[in-house]
């Protein structure tokens, strides 16, 4: 598998994110939208004119994905809701679909992604992080939800669907643990889900990931100020460095040219770049 070029890192948003993740691009309009979990709040890039919108939530938030009829999915505290912003300068209309871990009030829910079935996966965690209660929850287009498997984890990042090997990536971020699993229907399951990768302490902790344009598993490592690409085989081919000790997640432009990554700025000292949005141009594809 060959490296990718990128361009420096270039931080298109200065705000210090408190714990910014979940970038997710919007194919219809164009923009790029992220979640600060501990704010909490939506964010919306636009870089057309390089300029934002926020809004603050109700409560923490894991993740935001684009629907249908301009409506949004997002996964939260209380569970799977669908969000729709209207007209500018008015509120932003919520509705709960379902709270899956109504009996686990001190879970949330953390990342998640669409699979190409349609269906949307997430991962719930210990808000605190002082258990191992986390799960993967899947919502499907009618709006049921079901746990895709019996395992628990700490701290829950990724799906990342590799449609061309029909394989799903999950992450522990806390046990620095990536599982691989077949992917069963397009987005039904996760069977056969085994390890991965497995990481140390001097590595950093892998967070949100992605499958890039160009078929790597695209990793952003917490307190490792990088960006790792792995191949399907489990090697490193290329690390990234980025200008913040924590990189949070990755996100590609529909055209894959773009590359957009969040931080997070909890407990780092204030001054910096911490929290803030970065994007890095796809130069090509490199030599072996």
């Amino acid at each position: 598998m060959r490296p990718v070029k990128f361009d420096p890192a270039v931080c298109v948003w200065t705000g210090r994110a408190i714990l910014g993740e979940g970038p997710a691009w919007s194919f219809t309009e164009q923009k790029l939208y992220w979640v600060d979990i501990k704010a909490p709040a939506i964010h919306r890039f636009d870089p057309t004119n390089n300029t934002l919108n926020s809004w603050p939530m109700p409560e923490m938030i894991g993740c935001i994905l684009e629907g249908d009829d301009g409506w949004f999915a997002v996964a939260m505290q209380s569970g799977f809701a669908k969000i729709k912003f209207p007209a500018p300068g008015t509120e932003p209309v919520l509705h709960p679909i379902s709270d899956p871990e109504f009996d686990v009030p001190s879970n949330r829910f953390n990342d998640g992604k669409r699979a190409p079935d349609g269906s949307i996966w997430a991962g719930s965690m210990d808000a605190d992080e002082s258990s191992v209660s986390g799960r993967w929850w899947r919502l499907d287009p009618c709006g049921t939800t079901s746990v895709l498997n019996n395992k628990l984890f700490g701290v829950t990042n990724g799906p990342a669907f590799d449609v061309s090997r029909n394989r799903v990536y999950l992450t522990d971020s806390a046990a620095q643990i990536i599982y691989v699993g077949d992917l069963v229907e397009g987005g039904r399951a996760a069977a056969n889900l085994r390890e991965f990768l497995r990481f140390a302490p001097s590595d950093g902790f892998p967070d949100g990931m992605t499958i890039d344009p160009f078929g790597g598993l695209l990793v952003a490592f917490w307190d490792g100020s990088c960006l790792r690409r792995f191949s399907p085989d489990g090697h490193c081919i290329q690390t990234i460095k980025m200008p913040v000790q924590r990189p949070t997640s990755v996100c590609f432009t529909d055209d894959g040219m773009t590359l957009y990554v969040t931080s997070a700025s909890i407990g780092l000292p204030v001054g910096g770049l911490d929290g803030g949005l970065f994007s890095l141009s796809v130069c090509s594809s490199a030599g072996e």
